[in-house]
């Protein structure tokens, strides 16, 4: 793969994509101002994934060797560049949405993303807890800037709603990430959660964030966000999200890995009970 195509890890920047599309299909309307969203979310998350890796080089010459940066291929002058330049088109389509939609909001929003990832990657990420909710945050912000791309009343409340479900599982899986990669950021002098109060209170506070997430996707149902679709389905996500509840059981680096994979899928998941549950007809 091309060392700039795989840098801003295309996977991750398409989940953030789907947020916007999603909002889209609770709208069911496809206009011009979301296709930007979609753009103005593809650059800027691209931007925070390769400024991160920037911050990160000496951590993953240990844990990521493999990665553009630390594998040589990629220096470490032009990966800030590229971010900067990423980060910039970013804010420009955000300019544009906010001409389009007659609203300040969406430039402000992607201006507001761009300093907090950039911020994530310099200092928040190694503040304790923080950057774990940092990162949900910015993932529930997705949402949010789709319901503001078309400034529609109803629709921003609903964004609202699956960005708290969204902020609250990705910071779970953030938790959990941190207690996979404690050697190497222990390497660093890192202080992570796990690092300053141990990978077992770090797996209780994460297994809490995942109860609670299961605990509350029924609300959108039974207040009719959703319908007998999204039910069913969530409940598979529902599913594989306390399996991975149960594995972190044990904090070792390859369980962690392995949850934090189940998290993933059951996000997926999850983003399709959303859209499904949005059809009139009931499976």
């Amino acid at each position: 793969m091309n060392p700039y195509v795989e840098i801003i890890r295309p996977g991750n920047v398409i989940m953030a994509i789907i947020a916007v599309v999603l909002v889209a299909i609770l709208k069911k309307s496809i206009d011009i101002p979301i296709i930007l969203a979609m753009l103005s979310v593809f650059f800027a998350m691209s931007g925070g994934n390769v400024i991160n890796d920037y911050f990160d080089y000496k951590i993953d010459l240990i844990n990521k060797p493999q990665r553009p940066i630390p594998s040589g291929r990629i220096s470490l002058n032009k990966a800030k560049k590229y971010a900067e330049f990423l980060f910039i088109i970013a804010a420009i389509i955000g300019f544009i949405i906010s001409y389009l939609v007659n609203t300040w909001i969406p430039c402000a929003i992607v201006l507001f993303a761009d300093i907090i990832l950039y911020l994530y990657a310099y200092k928040l990420k190694s503040t304790p807890l923080i950057g774990n909710l940092t990162v949900g945050f910015m993932t529930g912000l997705c949402f949010i800037f789709a319901g503001y791309s078309f400034n529609d009343p109803s629709i921003i409340y609903k964004s609202y709603l699956l960005a708290f479900f969204a902020l609250i599982m990705t910071t779970a899986r953030e938790i959990t990430k941190d207690i996979e990669d404690i050697e190497g950021d222990k390497s660093e002098g890192a202080k992570t959660f796990p690092i300053l109060y141990g990978t077992k209170i770090s797996a209780i506070i994460a297994v809490s964030l995942i109860i609670i997430d299961c605990a509350l996707c029924p609300i959108l149902y039974i207040y009719h966000i959703f319908n007998l679709n999204y039910l069913i389905i969530v409940s598979i996500a529902a599913l594989i999200f306390i399996y991975g509840a149960i594995l972190l059981r044990n904090q070792d680096s390859k369980t962690a890995n392995k949850v934090s994979k189940y998290l993933k899928i059951g996000m997926l998941i999850a983003f399709v009970a959303f859209a499904l549950g949005t059809m009139t007809i009931s499976i």
